[in-house]
């Protein structure tokens, strides 16, 4: 706040000098002028004494010295004292709010995971199987009744084979969660592909030996009978029959009566007609599949009936 106070006039008389050297205001005959002087007093803002104004030798008018140094003590401001507050640069206060959105998002996103994995609201309650046909939807859903009341976001595909692996039925099993508490669980079963006997029943059994299920009924199974019983198997001779009995289609397969093999490259198969099907080794099987296929297609001939249908040269096969 600017002073109100007048400034004072106060009359100096100038020193007396003589010589060619004399000051403004002297009279070389010893007189004097009246010079006047103007100060003005202001009132110290923290109730200390007004400066004199002098700069002392050795310092600059901004408190530091010659040098280049401040003076200690000098620059700090006094208690009280308005200090500038420069502005946050616009990149750092904005690279300042898009982490913390960031850092909201994910907790956000946590919280929700856990409460869908942990939440009892996605509970299991209903298993529904589809798939099956040597085993009944009831054995599956019976094998997976641990899984009961346990959240779905938990339950995985290990955890659901790891379970249905004493049916020995199912080859391949796949899950899929339906919220809130359903799980659909689609099975692949292992193909029966021959019969064997093992006493007075008769073992259903794949391309590898497993035995997935037993009828004292042969007629009631359209699967040709492998000789040789279920002592055959695992040996090089069933497992050479087994895999061409797996590349036929269905619709031939239903057909057999027996499957036989003198060697691994002499195995032969019976129709239910009588007809004998010389089939070789398991080479090319997909090949030899099509072309018996093909000739069983053709309309028989009454006057010249085929009894052999030689396919062990897919290329150029032979009929007899």
């Amino acid at each position: 706040m600017a002073s109100t106070r007048r400034p004072t006039y106060t009359p100096v008389r100038g020193k007396e000098t003589s010589g060619a050297g004399s000051r403004p205001g002297t009279q070389e005959d010893g007189g004097t002028d009246d010079v006047i002087s103007a100060s003005r007093n202001v009132p110290a803002a923290t109730g200390k004494p007004a400066s004199s104004g002098r700069i002392p030798p050795g310092k600059t008018s901004t408190g530091k010295t010659s040098t280049g140094k401040a003076s200690p003590g000098k620059d700090a401001p006094a208690p009280g004292a308005n200090v500038l507050a420069f502005p946050e640069p616009k990149g750092r206060r904005r690279r300042r709010r898009v982490l913390t959105a960031v850092a909201t998002v994910c907790v956000l996103v946590a919280a929700l995971l856990a409460a869908a994995i942990y939440s009892p609201v996605l509970a299991l309650h209903t298993v529904s199987v589809s798939g099956t046909s040597l085993l009944s939807p009831a054995q599956v859903q019976a094998a997976l009744e641990p899984l009961k009341g346990k959240p779905l976001p938990q339950i995985t595909d290990d955890e659901v084979r790891s379970l249905l692996e004493p049916l020995v039925q199912v080859k391949s099993v796949s899950a899929e969660a339906r919220p809130p508490s359903e799980l659909a669980v689609i099975v692949r079963e292992r193909i029966p592909v021959a019969l064997v006997k093992q006493g007075e029943q008769y073992k259903l059994v794949d391309v590898d030996g497993v035995q997935l299920a037993t009828t004292a009924d042969p007629a009631a199974v359209s699967l040709p009978l492998i000789d040789g019983g279920a002592g055959a198997i695992g040996q090089d001779l069933f497992k050479a029959t087994a895999a061409v009995l797996g590349a036929l289609p269905a619709d031939v397969l239903a057909k057999l009566s027996n499957a036989s093999a003198k060697s691994v490259d002499a195995v032969e198969l019976k129709l239910v007609d009588g007809q004998t099907i010389v089939w070789g080794n398991a080479s090319e099987k997909e090949l030899k599949a099509k072309v018996l296929a093909a000739l069983l297609k053709v309309p028989a001939d009454p006057k010249n009936p085929v009894q052999v249908y030689d396919v062990s040269v897919p290329r150029h096969p032979v009929t007899r």
